[in-house]
C-alpha cells in the first residue's frame, strides 16, 4: 500500500510550515548573489576571504551551498508523501535552516576563522540533515527511496573531501566537488526519472488524450540509471581517462534516448511541463560533451561541464522549485509570465556559459551576461515566488499539501 501523507496545524511563521518554504527562498537568494560574487573575484580581483581556490570555492557553493538547499527542500517536501510521516516544521527546521546559514558564512570566511572552524560548521548541514532523513525513510519503511540516504552520504563525503583539502590534508577537494555534482546528477536522474514521464502521462491523458502517453517504465530505464551511474561515478575518480570520455558519450547517448521516449516535443502548451524535459536535455547533452570534449578536445573542460551544472541542475532545480511551489500553496499549475521568463532567463544562461569560450577576447563579457541571466533567474524566482512561499496556502491554512 502507498503511504497517506500526513499533516499537522503550524501556528508559527508560515515560512516554516514546510521544508520546501525557507529552503527554496534561501537557496534562489543564495544562487543570485554567489555566482556575481564569483566572478567578481576571478574577473575583477574581489577578495573573499575563503581558504578554498576561487574556482573551488565557487563550485563548492554551487553544489553543497544552493543545490543542497534545493535538495533539502525538495526532500522534505517529499518525504512525508513517500512515508505517511509527520513533516519537519517550526523550530526543528528553522535550526536545520541556521546550520545550512552557518554553513555558507563560515565557508566564506574560511581563511579568518580556520580550517578546522569551517569545516564542523558547515558539515553540521549535511550530517544532521542525512540523519533526518534516515531516519524518516527507515521509520517509515520506505525502502524503495533507501538510495537517497546514499546520496545524501555521498554529497556529506564529498563536502568532507573539499574540506580536507582546504586543510591540506590531502588532495581531495576537486574530487570532492566532482563527487557533490554526480551525486546531484544522479539524483536528476533518479527522480527526475520518476517524475517527468509521470506529470507527462497525466497532462497528456487529460489535455491531449490522442497522443500515445510516455513508455511505462521498464529494463531499460534500469540499464540507463545503471550506466549512468557508473559511468559519473568513473568521471568523478578517473576525469582524464579515454575510457571515461568514450562511456560519458555512451551515457549521454543512453540519456537522451530515455527522454526521447518521454514525448517531451507534445508538452510546448505547458512550459512547467515542457521545462522538466529542457533541464533533463542538458544532463544528456551536458554527458556527450563532456565525453566528446575529452576525445577530441574542442572546448575548454568548464564549457562542456556548465551544461550539467547550469544547464542540467539550475534548469531542473527552476524546474522543481516552480512546480512545488505553485501546487503545495494551492496555486493553479499554470506558468505566467514571470515564471516564463525565469526559465528563459536560465536557458540562456545555460548556453552563454556553455558557448563563452568561444569569443575569443570577450570571455569574460560573455561570462557577465551569463551570471546576469543566471542571477536575474533565481533573483526573480526569490522576489516573485519569496511571496508565495511567505503566504499561507489558498484555500485553506490547514489543509493538506496537493
Amino acid at each position: 500500500m502507498a503511504a497517506i501523507p500526513r499533516h499537522r496545524d503550524h501556528s508559527g511563521p508560515v515560512i516554516l510550515s514546510a521544508g520546501f518554504r525557507p529552503f527554496f527562498l534561501a537557496s534562489s537568494i543564495w544562487a543570485a548573489v554567489g555566482v556575481p560574487l564569483w566572478l567578481g573575484a576571478y574577473a575583477e580581483g574581489l577578495i573573499v576571504p575563503t581558504q578554498l581556490a576561487p574556482a573551488v570555492w565557487h563550485a563548492h557553493e554551487m553544489v553543497f551551498g544552493f543545490a543542497a538547499a534545493t535538495v533539502t527542500g525538495f526532500l522534505l517536501t517529499a518525504i512525508p508523501n513517500w512515508t505517511g510521516r509527520l513533516p519537519l516544521q517550526g523550530s526543528p527546521l528553522a535550526i536545520l535552516l541556521l546550520f545550512w546559514g552557518i554553513g555558507r558564512a563560515a565557508v566564506l570566511i574560511s581563511a579568518m576563522i580556520g580550517s578546522p572552524a569551517a569545516t564542523v560548521a558547515d558539515l553540521a548541514f549535511p550530517a544532521t540533515f542525512l540523519a533526518a532523513v534516515a531516519r524518516e525513510i527507515i521509520a517509515g519503511r520506505n525502502w524503495r527511496n533507501l538510495p537517497i540516504v546514499g546520496a545524501l552520504a555521498f554529497l556529506l563525503i564529498g563536502n568532507l573531501f573539499v574540506h580536507l583539502g582546504a586543510a591540506g590534508v590531502a588532495d581531495t577537494a576537486e574530487l570532492g566537488n566532482r563527487l557533490g555534482l554526480v551525486t546531484l546528477l544522479l539524483l536528476i536522474s533518479l527522480v527526475g526519472g520518476r517524475i517527468v514521464p509521470s506529470f507527462t502521462r497525466n497532462w497528456l491523458a487529460k489535455v491531449r488524450p490522442d497522443v500515445h502517453p510516455p513508455a511505462p517504465e521498464g529494463r531499460l530505464d534500469l540499464v540507463v540509471l545503471v550506466v549512468t551511474a557508473l559511468t559519473l561515478l568513473g568521471w568523478a575518480f578517473v576525469p582524464n581517462a579515454v575510457w571515461t570520455a568514450r562511456a560519458l558519450v555512451f551515457a549521454g547517448a543512453c540519456v537522451g534516448v530515455r527522454l526521447f521516449r518521454w514525448r517531451g516535443l507534445r508538452t510546448a502548451r505547458e512550459p512547467l511541463l515542457l521545462i522538466l524535459h529542457v533541464g533533463y536535455g542538458w544532463l544528456a547533452l551536458g554527458m556527450l560533451l563532456l565525453g566528446l570534449n575529452g576525445l577530441f578536445a574542442f572546448l575548454p573542460a568548464t564549457a562542456a561541464l556548465h551544461a550539467l551544472t547550469v544547464g542540467a541542475v539550475g534548469t531542473m532545480t527552476l524546474a522543481v522549485m516552480t512546480r512545488t511551489s505553485l501546487g503545495h500553496t494551492g496555486r493553479p499549475l499554470a506558468a505566467g509570465p514571470v515564471t516564463k521568463t525565469i526559465y528563459l532567463l536560465v536557458t540562456i544562461a545555460a548556453i552563454l556559459r556553455v558557448v563563452s569560450p568561444l569569443f575569443a577576447g570577450y570571455e569574460v563579457p560573455v561570462l557577465w551576461l551569463a551570471a546576469a541571466a543566471w542571477s536575474g533567474a533565481f533573483g526573480l524566482f526569490g522576489i516573485a515566488y519569496g511571496a508565495v512561499l511567505m503566504r499561507t496556502r489558498v484555500g485553506s491554512e490547514s489543509a493538506r499539501p496537493v
